[in-house]
């Protein structure tokens, strides 16, 4: 089956440890996920930050109102620099999302990788060319605009 890549860079004005502070913290995952995907961790967080080997479950709600649970664990956890999230449960058949946190003059660059693969062999590729793929674009484009306002503080459009 075919693995299929999302990469995605956003210019955040601040610093290498507020950006970690915000992305290393499941909590937050919730304020840049758009609101139709119904995104709600699971897991009661006993630390505010994460930690390599962290195991966090979600529910979130795709396509057509189904509600699917997913659970990640974190590995690859350099403080203020990266982590990587892989699915250990879910809808799809492999995932892992790296993050990235490079300092530059205007303050980060922050860094997203999603390798992932469909199940169901060519009904999953079908899927990815007709939904996912344009779903997963809306996800990441929603999370740019989020962070413009959160982070950036630009102000909306009229």
């Amino acid at each position: 089956m075919k693995r299929h890549t999302l990469r995605r860079t956003q210019q955040l004005y601040c610093d290498a440890e507020t950006a970690w502070h915000f992305f290393s913290s499941p909590n937050n995952l919730a304020q840049i996920t758009p609101k139709s995907l119904n995104f709600v961790v699971l897991t009661k967080l006993e630390s505010e930050e994460i930690f390599e080997g962290m195991l966090l479950d979600y529910k979130v709600t795709p396509l057509l109102g189904i509600a699917l649970r997913w659970q990640t664990v974190i590995k690859q956890v350099t403080p203020n620099k990266r982590f990587a999230d892989f699915q250990q449960k879910g809808p799809y058949k492999y995932w892992n999302h790296q993050h990235e946190f490079i300092p530059n003059e205007g303050g980060v660059l922050m860094k997203d990788t999603i390798e992932y693969e469909l199940p169901l062999g060519f009904i999953g590729e079908i899927l990815h060319r007709v939904v996912v793929k344009k779903k997963l674009q809306y996800i990441f484009d929603y999370r740019y605009e989020k962070l413009e306002l959160l982070i950036n503080n630009k102000k909306q459009p009229i």
